[in-house]
């Protein structure tokens, strides 16, 4: 019995240790600045940047579970084989990987580099994603961060204006707004939003509300924030699985993605002439992610529509289960799941915007931002 506990705690001690490795291996392909560009990067948004906050109620939408971070060394509840855009960015930026608000491990100075408060399932609308049981909607996601401000950061600063000071100058990146479209207005036997609201005006809707929550976290202490757009959602394997033809990707899908980007750009000039002290970038993920579908041998992909691990046509029937056995060529696909990129494509997309050269934000990509 005492073998056996020790050979317990030694397995549950090989394997951290065995994924910080792998992560500091995988991460060391990609430049990272020699020291710090910004104090800290506050995260908020979905499944393509939640970092394992799901793991911690009960929910239908989470990813700690194998093959999921098969890449990675372990399932962590990122929903990737892998990294995602985020872990990049971070790592870009000089900043170590950046703790989920929920683990009980994010406490004291280990939040001084910031925190992921995204959830799976979320959204800009609190129904969206209701059917998956729990997540934190961006208005809860902003709550949490109330209290981060208000409880947990204070104590590690010794006056309120250092605290300030602190916030003003931290990133802040919201990714926010799939689920609105693909677990709501495009699920329309769980939804009403679609019989109620044309594109136009749904789009309007979910740009009101993300314009009046971002000035929530205006009025929180961030100042320096990007805004993801939505990436192409009819080219992903759950919409071509739904689709009737075989030709191409689903452009009434990605025309409503549209109508919500250009509102997006238009805010993010808007935030910046209204908000004094702030500073807004938009991250043109639509555009990288379109010209890898379209010409993936350029990127060194060969599989653009089909998901490594998922199940029915395209894979995108029913996403990755426990324990499936995921395709081999990774690297060569352009979707791990039937919602979700691989790792190759979040490291692509990070380098798009968070490097020196990176040229898919406007008006200045996140590199630059941070050293505002």
């Amino acid at each position: 019995m005492e073998m056996e506990k020790v050979c317990v705690r030694a397995h549950a001690a090989f394997f951290p240790l065995l994924s910080i490795l792998l992560v500091k291996l995988s991460l060391l392909a990609h430049g990272q600045a020699t020291a710090p560009l910004t104090p800290a990067m506050f995260i908020f948004g979905d499944s393509l940047i939640d970092n394992g906050n799901n793991n911690f109620f009960p929910t239908m939408a989470r990813a700690n579970y194998f093959p999921y971070g098969i890449d990675f060394g372990l399932p962590t509840g990122r929903f990737s084989n892998g990294l995602t855009v985020v872990d990049y960015g971070a790592h870009h930026l000089g900043l170590p990987l950046i703790p989920p608000f929920l683990s009980p491990l994010s406490k004291g100075k280990k939040i001084l580099r910031g925190l992921n408060y995204a959830s799976a399932a979320a959204g800009i609308l609190d129904e969206t994603g209701q059917h998956y049981g729990g997540r934190t909607p961006f208005n809860g996601q902003i709550s949490q961060f109330a209290i981060t401000t208000s409880q947990q950061l204070p104590p590690l600063f010794g006056t309120p204006g250092e605290l300030t000071n602190y916030l003003a100058k931290s990133v802040f990146l919201i990714n926010i707004g799939s689920n609105d479209y693909i677990n709501n207005y495009l699920l329309p036997r769980r939804y009403i939003s679609s019989y109620v609201y044309s594109g136009e005006a749904y789009a309007d809707l979910l740009i009101n509300n993300l314009s009046n929550q971002l000035s929530k976290l205006y009025r929180l202490g961030a100042r320096k924030m990007v805004l993801v757009g939505i990436g192409p959602l009819g080219c992903i394997p759950s919409q071509l699985s739904m689709a009737s033809s075989n030709n191409g990707c689903v452009d009434r899908v990605n025309n409503l993605v549209t109508l919500f980007n250009s509102r997006l750009i238009q805010l993010t000039s808007t935030l910046n002439a209204s908000l004094p002290g702030s500073f807004f970038v938009y991250q043109n993920s639509y555009n990288i992610f379109s010209n890898m579908i379209r010409d993936p041998s350029k990127y060194g992909f060969t599989v653009p529509n089909s998901a490594c691990c998922g199940n029915g046509r395209y894979g995108g029937d029913l996403t990755c289960l426990p324990l499936e056995q995921p395709c081999k060529n990774r690297d060569q696909y352009i979707f791990w799941d039937s919602f979700h990129p691989t790792q190759a494509v979040n490291a692509m997309i990070a380098e798009s915007c968070y490097t020196q050269s990176g040229t898919e934000c406007y008006p200045i990509s996140i590199y630059q931002l941070a050293q505002l």
